[in-house]
């Protein structure tokens, strides 16, 4: 039994990891500080299963706390850990560049002195897509140029990418960082797209649509990533900047028109501008992935959109029953 420890453990995707994780018979410590970006409930729901297996310990604290992560750390002495916490969004980092650059830099590096001191098996780093800004040669490649970030967000994402090498480089520690592309699912947080979208759209309400339609995403079913993560926790090897996604393309009028097909129910469109700092495609080369962690998507995009909106309905109802509101 080997001991993992997930930031952002209480989030859609490090909750999603450690359920996958402790099904298989590892340990798993969940450190997360219930950032109010969303709703402590939501969090709460995200691990209700893994707080009741014997195996799981969640820890409440902030990664910028140096003392609190050193201690958990020496405590726990995990042999790999996830770095999935982070403050996310480009639009929210466009308002707040200095807020996402303590959490996501900072808070990165706190984690990885902790990881060096107490020797770390293999430190995996959640990156983002986002870090190819407006490469205009698809699919994007690991080996592709990404100093021209356009979000403080994604500047943020290629300075852990960095941090991660240097601390590699003095220490040895093994790290990969995954580069995820547009991640769905289950679960999946409210602000983002299809969750936003799909209950808009079933509450009869307009959705913003920046754009013509036409901006391109590489959406991911979450059990294609959380494969992808825990294939990667396994095969620590040095320093590795690998891509998971789907390396199909949908663009934005095609997903909402499976979101009505999923529903059966018309949106209300709200045409916008496109935003600053919003990127017009994301295509993942998923062959570094296939090579060398044997990585293989399954999910297409239309089941996939199918299991979300069955979620979506079973808890908006649980909500509504609960005496919440949708």
């Amino acid at each position: 039994m080997q001991t993992c420890l997930i930031t952002g453990g209480a989030g859609f995707i490090g909750s999603h990891a450690a359920e996958r994780l402790l099904a298989r018979g590892d340990r798993v410590i969940g450190l997360d500080n219930f950032d109010p970006f969303y709703s402590r409930g939501i969090k709460e729901g995200n691990i209700r299963s893994a707080l009741a297996h014997p195996s799981f310990r969640l820890a409440e604290g902030d990664i910028r706390d140096a003392e609190t992560v050193s201690r958990l750390f020496a405590e726990e002495k995990p042999d790999a850990v996830f770095h999935s916490a982070a403050k996310a969004g480009v639009r929210p980092s466009i308002a707040d560049p200095l807020g996402y650059q303590d959490v996501n830099i900072r808070g990165t590096l706190v984690l990885l002195e902790a990881a060096r001191k107490v020797g770390v098996r293999h430190f995996v780093f959640a990156s983002s897509s986002s870090v190819y800004g407006e490469s205009p040669k698809v699919p994007f490649s690991e080996d592709d140029f990404v100093d021209h970030p356009i979000s403080p967000y994604a500047a943020t994402k290629k300075a852990g990418e960095l941090l991660s090498y240097t601390v590699h480089h003095l220490s040895g520690m093994p790290v990969t960082c995954l580069r995820f592309f547009t991640v769905y699912g289950p679960r999946q947080r409210p602000d983002l797209a299809i969750h936003k979208f799909t209950r808009l759209i079933d509450e009869g309400q307009p959705i913003p649509v920046f754009g013509d339609g036409s901006t391109s995403r590489d959406y991911t079913y979450i059990d294609d990533i959380v494969d992808g993560v825990v294939r990667a926790i396994d095969r620590p090897d040095g320093y590795r900047i690998i891509n998971l996604g789907e390396s199909t393309t949908v663009t934005l009028s095609e997903m909402i028109a499976e979101i009505e097909r999923a529903l059966g129910k018309k949106a209300v469109i709200d045409r916008q501008p496109l935003q600053p700092g919003d990127v017009p495609r994301t295509y993942a080369d998923v062959e570094k992935a296939r090579r060398l962690l044997g990585y293989e998507p399954r999910m297409p995009f239309r089941e996939g959109i199918e299991r979300f909106t069955a979620w979506y309905r079973k808890n908006a109802s649980a909500a509504v029953g609960a005496g919440g509101t949708r």
